[in-house]
């Protein structure tokens, strides 16, 4: 039987841009960087604390799974002198997946049943004091989250949040290109710090800034880490190196833990 060459070549031609289509979109996701929300939620009493917990536990993080968003990390600090603070780390695979987060929440009955207690909690009785909302979008070297494989309790880890103020604009990227260009984030990686994210701020209250977490199985590990970090022959070349000297004007760590239904 043979074949028109009239009708093989619209065939062809279809078969052809379905798989530039497909290629480009699975190039496009690929490719892509990720969003990551970030809140703190500052609370007063411990009652808030559990109200707080019930909710992100039975509610919002089975809601956020059903969402598209497979992991999202619930941390407290470590140090119990401080103020009672809960950090909720969300990523989001494109700022479209954000945008729409919202409308998904209110369209989720399930969500709305399990979280009604937080969702509709009165004005003398609320869960929370303050949320503070800090939006970040990930390095070009670290496009997407990563979820550390520690093997340590959870209680016990110790999830670092390094925040880098830089004195200007033109400063503060100049940190952001040692970290992509100079290869700090290959660095890290090389010596095991298993980072769950890398980011610029888009929008917060000690801009411009950047911020990035790593992760260890406990304070002694994250101590060697960090020791073998200052020892490294490539650190102490990209660090002496004069176009990346002066860029952070303050360094904030906060040591956190995972709360046992944490994704991280």
């Amino acid at each position: 039987m043979q074949i028109s060459k009239n009708r093989l070549l619209p065939s062809m031609l279809l078969l052809l841009t379905t798989l530039l289509c497909s290629a480009t979109f699975a190039f496009g996701k690929k490719g892509g960087r990720y969003y990551y929300q970030l809140k703190v939620y500052h609370l007063k009493t411990t009652t808030q604390e559990e109200k707080l917990d019930n909710f992100l536990q039975t509610a919002y993080l089975p809601a956020m799974h059903r969402a598209g968003i497979p992991n999202v990390g619930v941390f407290k600090p470590n140090d119990k002198d401080t103020e009672q603070l809960v950090y909720v780390f969300i990523p989001f695979s494109s700022w479209k997946q954000y945008e729409q987060l919202d409308a998904k929440l209110e369209a989720d009955n399930q969500y709305q049943a399990d979280g009604k207690q937080y969702i509709d909690a009165p004005y003398t009785d609320v869960p929370y004091s303050r949320i503070e909302t800090i939006i970040l979008k990930a390095f070009e070297q670290a496009p997407a989250p990563f979820v550390p494989a520690l093997t340590g309790p959870k209680s016990e880890r110790v999830y670092e949040l390094r925040s880098y103020e830089g004195p200007t604009e033109k400063l503060y990227k100049n940190k952001v290109q040692m970290f992509n260009a100079g290869d700090e984030v290959g660095l890290f990686k090389r010596l095991g710090f298993n980072a769950v994210f890398y980011s610029e701020v888009v929008a917060g209250k000690t801009m411009p800034n950047l911020m990035y977490m790593t992760t260890f199985n406990n304070k002694a590990d994250r101590e060697a880490h960090w020791k073998t970090f200052v020892d490294d022959a490539y650190w102490k070349t990209l660090s002496t190196k004069p176009e990346y000297q002066h860029n952070v004007s303050k360094n904030v760590m906060v040591f956190l833990h995972p709360t046992e239904y944490s994704d991280y």
